[in-house]
């Protein structure tokens, strides 16, 4: 604990320059199976959820994948389609004009265009194409050649740490801190997709603690429903949130794992119903609404006098206080209650017995405190 302690104090004082903002509140949809390397249907994606994203209201990026085949596989397996990620790959291939055509059509609605490059080429392809934020795939967290070639852009960056141990999280995350790129964490089971009972959505809290400073995240492959992660991911702090997205199009078969439109919207809705359940943030204290306030004093006692007392009489505390005065409701507006209460108190005029004894009828703090009179002239029946 005094080593975790100690790592946190030296990741605050890290970040403390580093710009997270871009990150907060971000749902990051990424594009699913890169549209299939078909730039008409990537423009459909784009178009219906550039739609959802402007109704909601909410901040989204629209994420690309973009691979260098040449680069990115061996030149005597390019025709091994046998092999089902080089299939993949191929299938979903796209020239750069292709990649442009996208992230225009992106620019011109509410979305910020993003991409996960995958090896050093498609860095470069990245930022001609002027790509502001950039993601780190779960199984490239250790690629130290590919990450180095992203660290030299200077752009933000979101990583997600799916089957990655501690040592590895703790390394690209001081990675980026010493170069001063701003980092965002999320919280991701690389199963496609996720049971509801392998989210490990405690997951989220160990992250907050280890990397304070940071956003921290849940990308997710779920496909049950669109709510409950949601409602638990914000309420433990998450603040940027990934899905993989698709529409149904040409008879194309949607993988499981992928949201749909209708879906999404529900997940953006869940977003606005957990955040208003949430109300204000964890590092400060809620300001009670008026109508809880009322209700509250409604069920406060108010004194009253047990007996006739006489002006000038003094109120101590102490066994013979119950022989003067009781509490009991309602509380009545005027009339101190049992929070004012107080030893010391001088009768400014005669209470008759079970009358209540009002504020301007002691000499006391409170009678001399305009704010706190009108408080109590405006509280009770």
């Amino acid at each position: 604990m005094e080593e975790l302690s100690e790592a946190n104090a030296r990741w605050r004082a890290k970040v403390e320059t580093m710009d997270q903002k871009i990150f907060d509140e971000l749902f990051v949809l990424e594009i699913a199976n890169n549209h299939w390397g078909k730039v008409d249907r990537g423009l459909k994606i784009i178009s219906t959820y550039n739609q959802i994203v402007r109704f909601n209201g909410v901040r989204a990026a629209l994420k690309l994948q973009i691979r260098d085949v040449p680069s990115f596989i061996h030149k005597d397996f390019l025709g091994r389609t046998d092999i089902r990620y080089i299939k993949k790959t191929l299938d979903t291939a796209l020239p750069f004009e292709g990649y442009a055509a996208l992230v225009e059509a992106i620019r011109k609605g509410p979305c910020i265009p993003m991409a996960t490059p995958f090896d050093e080429a498609s860095v470069d392809t990245c930022m001609k194409l002027g790509i502001p934020l950039l993601k780190i795939a779960s199984y490239d967290i250790n690629d130290w050649f590919l990450i180095e070639r992203i660290a030299a852009t200077r752009k933000p960056v979101i990583v997600s740490t799916g089957g990655a141990s501690l040592k590895e999280t703790d390394d690209i995350v001081s990675f980026f801190e010493k170069r001063n790129i701003p980092l965002a964490i999320n919280h991701c089971v690389s199963l496609y997709p996720t049971e509801d009972d392998e989210l490990e959505l405690n997951q989220l809290d160990f992250l907050r603690m280890r990397y304070p400073g940071h956003v921290i995240g849940l990308s997710t492959h779920e496909y049950h429903d669109w709510t409950t992660s949601m409602y638990i991911a914000y309420a433990k702090g998450a603040r940027t949130f990934e899905r993989h997205v698709d529409i149904e199009m040409d008879g194309v078969s949607v993988s499981p794992y992928c949201s749909l439109p209708a879906q999404i919207d529900t997940w953006f809705k869940a977003f606005e119903h957990a955040k208003r359940a949430c109300g204000v943030p964890s590092s400060m204290r809620r300001i009670p609404q008026s109508r809880e306030i009322e209700y509250l004093n409604a069920l406060v006692r108010g004194v009253y006098a047990k007996r006739d007392l006489p002006a000038g009489y003094m109120l101590e505390h102490g066994p013979s206080l119950w022989e003067d005065v009781y509490l009991a409701i309602p509380l009545q507006k005027g009339q101190i209650s049992c929070r004012e209460l107080m030893s010391g108190e001088v009768l400014l005029k005669d209470i008759a017995k079970d009358q209540p004894i009002m504020i301007d009828a002691i000499d006391c703090p409170y009678a001399h405190d305009e704010r706190l009179r009108s408080l109590i002239f405006h509280r009770g029946l």
